[in-house]
């Protein structure tokens, strides 16, 4: 596990993210220049070394209910690829009405069964086989869905 402060060194070694000092001794970096309304990259860096960063509809990553992914146990390759992912992600707003590819994925369980979650217009559904299984708002959602249940990322 990085420490602090090398989790630190890391982070600030990408100058589009502004630092901001938070509540017990907590740090936020934002990207000033995402094109939505959320702005927070890294969220609550802690001395401690636990600390999020924004992963709302990337693929292959566990989000909170927030959009978050936990990176506590990030190595230093896994945390610059999900902070390079998180900027380009608040980089470029989605366009759905011109962007009809659709995504699909495969999650897979212990026992080898698969679902597959696919994304439809704005929303994300999970298919077993043929059968809707469920809809959700969010990548992140559905995927939160999938682990509760027992499923992982298939790549």
């Amino acid at each position: 596990m990085l420490t602090y402060e090398q989790k630190l060194e890391i982070i600030e070694s990408f100058p589009e993210l502004t630092k901001k000092p938070v509540s017990l001794g907590r740090t936020n970096f934002q990207y000033e220049e995402s094109v939505t309304e959320k702005k927070n990259v890294v969220f609550h860096l802690h001395p401690n070394g636990n600390g999020f960063v924004y992963a709302e509809g990337i693929k292959g990553y566990r989000t909170n209910d927030k959009g978050m992914v936990n990176i506590r146990d990030f190595s230093e390759d896994e945390l610059r690829t999900i902070i390079t992912k998180s900027i380009d992600k608040l980089s470029f707003e989605p366009n759905f009405e011109e962007d009809e590819e659709e995504v699909e994925e495969l999650w897979v369980n212990t026992s080898g069964q698969t679902l597959k979650l696919v994304s439809e217009m704005d929303m994300w559904n999970v298919y077993a086989g043929e059968n809707l299984d469920g809809t959700f708002n969010s990548y992140g959602e559905a995927a939160e869905y999938l682990d509760e249940e027992g499923f992982s990322f298939k790549e």
